[in-house]
């Protein structure tokens, strides 16, 4: 298994119905990437604003709450 950066990238958009959507977390190898998963779910939408932001990843040892395993499986 290859290792690959996924990295966290969080938008702010408008869906095609006009509704605000702030604080979308999307994982992705690049931003480009997650723009493209994010338009396949959001079909139309226009995205106000993006940011990276490093998931973290605490492995083995650390916690990890549902939301982010789920993120994980999700960008697998």
């Amino acid at each position: 298994m290859q290792s690959s950066s996924v990295m966290k990238y969080q938008f702010k958009i408008r869906t095609r119905s006009g509704v605000l959507v702030e604080n979308l977390s999307i994982f992705g190898q690049s931003e480009a990437d997650a723009s493209r998963k994010l338009r396949q779910i959001y079909n139309g939408c226009e995205i106000i604003e993006s940011g990276c932001t490093q998931p973290p990843f605490n492995g083995r040892h650390g916690l990890l709450n549902y939301e982010e395993v789920v993120d994980l499986i999700i960008a697998a």
